[in-house]
């Protein structure tokens, strides 16, 4: 398992790679971008942001509640300023039919955009560095949980190895058009997305889920998160059982980090 989790105690896993290049590009301006109550990349993006001394706003999808999500707290503890609108403002304004301006009451040019996730070019370019971290040469296939598809392009853009997805979404077919889309590798044959193990959908959770997880930081000392690795490892024990990797195969996990999303465990959704 690469441990992108241990990178930063607070810029987690592949968050880290997301922002880099989006970062570097944002020069003076300040950083907007977007995420739930109990979004990673809110949480990486305000600690990033603390680092370097850069201002930043998160735009909140919902209505503020009466008690903020631990993510939102530490987001705000970390100088992110917090503007909450509808959901149906929220995808007005990730589907560009809402004037980000309009919400900022300010020009949108005077800062720069990450999308929800750091899900753009410069998110791939990051990502195309994960595996440079470790010699991954002895494996025959980069496993990744996935969710908008931007790590997996990049573990794709980046090996000739077999890049196996596990989608955490349910019915999330277009993601599969959609991470050809990111792709710069002609022929992108040496990859599959695997929709089937979302244990019922994006931030669902499931008993099973649970005690597997709980298990496995029993035997390993590792811990998983409930929206992406856990669904990944329980995954892959699945399809372990089913004999789904050919004899000699010689798996790498991908540790995406995202722990203190946990929190939403006591209480959150």
């Amino acid at each position: 398992m690469l441990r992108l989790d241990r990178i930063h105690p607070l810029v987690s896993g592949n968050k880290w790679f997301k922002l880099k290049y989006n970062l570097e590009a944002a020069g003076n301006k300040p950083i907007v971008t977007f995420g739930g109550a109990w979004s990673n990349h809110i949480h990486a993006t305000a600690a990033a942001c603390k680092m370097i001394g850069k201002p930043c706003t998160g735009i909140i999808r919902g209505e503020r509640p009466q008690q903020l999500s631990t993510t939102l707290q530490d987001a705000l503890q970390l100088g992110m300023q917090l503007m909450f609108v509808s959901r149906e403002e929220y995808r007005n304004i990730k589907d560009g039919h809402a004037d980000l301006k309009d919400i900022l009451k300010s020009p949108g040019n005077t800062a720069y955009i990450i999308p929800e996730g750091g899900h753009n070019a410069l998110g791939i370019k990051g990502c195309e560095e994960i595996l440079s971290l470790t010699d991954t040469s002895s494996f025959t296939h980069i496993i990744c949980a996935v969710g908008t598809g931007t790590t997996m392009a990049g573990l794709i853009n980046s090996t000739q190895q077999q890049v196996i997805g596990i989608s955490a979404l349910k019915g999330a077919y277009s993601l599969n058009t959609e991470i050809e889309d990111m792709l710069n590798v002609i022929p992108p044959a040496h990859w599959q997305l695997l929709h089937d193990f979302h244990e019922g959908g994006f931030g669902r959770i499931s008993p099973a889920l649970i005690a597997f997880m709980q298990d496995f930081l029993g035997q390993t000392g590792i811990p998983l998160d409930r929206a992406y690795t856990g669904k990944m490892m329980y995954a892959v024990q699945q399809l372990l059982a089913k004999n789904f990797f050919p004899p000699g195969s010689h798996l790498l996990l991908l540790h995406s980090g995202g722990l203190q999303g946990n929190a939403s465990l006591l209480g959150g959704s």
